[in-house]
């Protein structure tokens, strides 16, 4: 295959699993502040005074480290980190800005919800949450924000230029 030919492809491959990422938790954030009807009943929406946590943490959560998930469940700081992190890690790659603040706070979200619920169902080390996190990380390691987002023109900022982490 001609060179520039496979890095187009590569390009709009990530761009595309970006794209696909963000809209994960993206909609992850949705449907636990409203209630889209798909994971969370009308009745735990967090607009309806619901905990984006307490089910899972309490109900969902096996393992070492059980006990800790369950101590904070509902715990409403952890709400809110929980929803304030679906939302910004979940825009970063939908926009292209912000990926490598993504991939820290993404990998750490993803880390600590494999680790909700050891040893993982359907294999005894990995599942998806480990994927996702390699994923963000490697997003942010190829530059994907640029192909199909908003990352090239970020970079220019002054910000982001002073601040070279946070493209």
């Amino acid at each position: 295959m001609d060179e520039n030919v496979a890095s187009r492809t590569a390009r709009y491959a990530f761009a595309a699993a970006r794209l696909l990422l963000g809209w994960i938790l993206l909609w992850a954030f949705l449907d636990k502040l409203f209630d889209l009807g798909h994971e969370t009943a009308a009745k735990s929406a967090w607009i309806n005074g619901g905990s984006p946590t307490m089910g899972f943490l309490k109900f969902g959560t096996k393992g070492p480290l059980s006990g800790f998930y369950q101590s904070i469940a509902g715990a409403a700081w952890a709400g809110w980190l929980f929803m304030i992190g679906l939302l910004g890690i979940g825009l970063a790659p939908i926009t292209g800005v912000g990926l490598r603040v993504a991939a820290a706070a993404g990998s750490v979200l993803f880390l600590m919800m494999w680790s909700a619920a050891l040893p993982p169902e359907n294999n005894i080390f990995t599942e998806d949450h480990l994927i996702y996190a390699a994923l963000l990380i490697a997003l942010a390691a190829v530059g994907a924000g640029d192909t199909l987002g908003l990352g090239r023109r970020s970079a220019q900022t002054s910000l982001v230029a002073k601040a070279g982490w946070l493209k």
